[in-house]
């Protein structure tokens, strides 16, 4: 069986490496006789390999010493709620700024736990922008400022950090954390999901600044609480321990590609490649987003002709290019273009694109 170009945005595409390893060690971890799923995360094996990963992700992002690294389960949707329960009390107010549905779910999740400002919002505009910097009104008393840096539905990115002051700032990078260098320590808080560029859904990776881990004074469960979390190396419970074994291997791979810095190139040149296909099109093909707001992670696109999603969904599969169907919010196609995803699937989903372009136009 060959495999085929994965363009889902998540769960999405792992590196052919990582998975070849992973199959490999399967059976035989270590040479323990058994895989890494039957192990005992209290066990010196899987400690090390925990530790490991937590070393490579923290020299893949140059993570200051004064931030935690949590590798914790559920998606980043839990997380909408967990985070306004860790960092805020009932009667505070957190800064939102809204660019796309995840931000908006965000908002939705924080509402019960504390008082919800959208500073900003792009929603007039059907999130085909960012929201202008100047129309942020932003609570100098807020407990923190959230954003979401790449939105995978609609398909907009922030392309650099915004600036917010003293408020610690809060990012949901599930979709396009380490695609790029990125400065750790102008932010509060960062978190993603696993699923888009680190490994199988149902781990969480969170970085915070440690002063942030004690801030909130509201009752709550000890597992739901980031600081006893980090006071337990994220084993307070029974972790994901396949998907923290995934991702340890999925930093190896990136270390080995040459780092963010790397990969950030090679994300330059997909987007880029598929962007140009779609604008040179005359026509056949078009992107909704604001060029300055194009997210080089996920690629939504329409075709002239409606009637023919169905047969460009039809043949993009039989030719071994999966999961372009765009999301139901917005219709239409969408390429996510991960880390994982390499310019070799970018290349044939282009070419496809102009032949099905010659026929059908």
């Amino acid at each position: 069986m060959s495999r085929v170009w994965n363009f889902s945005a998540g769960p999405a595409a792992l590196p052919r490496k990582v998975l070849e390893q992973a199959q490999r060690e399967l059976l035989d971890w270590n040479g323990s006789g058994m895989s890494v799923m039957e192990q005992s995360h209290r066990g010196k094996p899987f400690i090390a390999m925990a530790a490991q990963a937590e070393a490579d992700l923290r020299e893949l992002m140059a993570i200051p010493a004064d931030y935690a690294v949590l590798f914790l389960q559920g998606g980043a949707t839990q997380h909408f709620a967990q985070i306004p329960m860790n960092l805020a009390g009932p009667d505070d107010c957190a800064d939102y700024i809204v660019s796309g549905h995840w931000s908006e779910k965000a908002v939705r999740e924080a509402a019960p736990y504390l008082r919800v400002n959208v500073a900003a919002s792009s929603e007039t505009d059907g999130f085909r922008r960012l929201p202008a910097r100047e129309s942020w009104v932003l609570d100098p008393a807020a407990s923190y400022v959230h954003y979401t840096p790449n939105e995978t539905i609609h398909g907009v990115e922030f392309h650099d950090v915004p600036e917010v002051g003293e408020v610690p700032l809060v990012a949901d990078m599930s979709s396009n954390i380490l695609s790029a260098p990125l400065d750790v320590s102008r932010f509060g808080l960062i978190y993603a999901g696993a699923q888009k560029n680190i490994g199988p859904s149902g781990l969480v990776v969170m970085i915070i600044r440690r002063d942030l881990l004690l801030r909130s004074g509201r009752p709550m469960a000890k597992v739901l609480r980031y600081a006893e979390q980090a006071a337990h190396d994220s084993m307070l419970n029974t972790p994901n321990t396949w998907g923290w074994y995934l991702a340890g291997l999925t930093f190896q791979w990136l270390k080995a590609q040459g780092g963010v810095a790397a990969m950030a190139e090679r994300n330059r040149a997909k987007a880029e490649l598929l962007y140009r296909a779609i604008d040179d099109s005359d026509g056949f093909y078009a992107n909704p987003i604001e060029p300055a707001a194009r997210s080089r992670m996920n690629v939504p696109f329409t075709l002239k002709d409606g009637a023919l999603d169905g047969a460009f969904l039809k043949e993009s599969e039989a030719a071994g290019l999966i999961a372009l169907k765009g999301h139901k919010a917005v219709g239409g196609m969408r390429a996510s273009l991960y880390n994982a995803v390499p310019l070799e699937a970018v290349q044939a989903l282009a070419a496809f694109m102009a032949d099905f372009a010659h026929r059908h136009g």
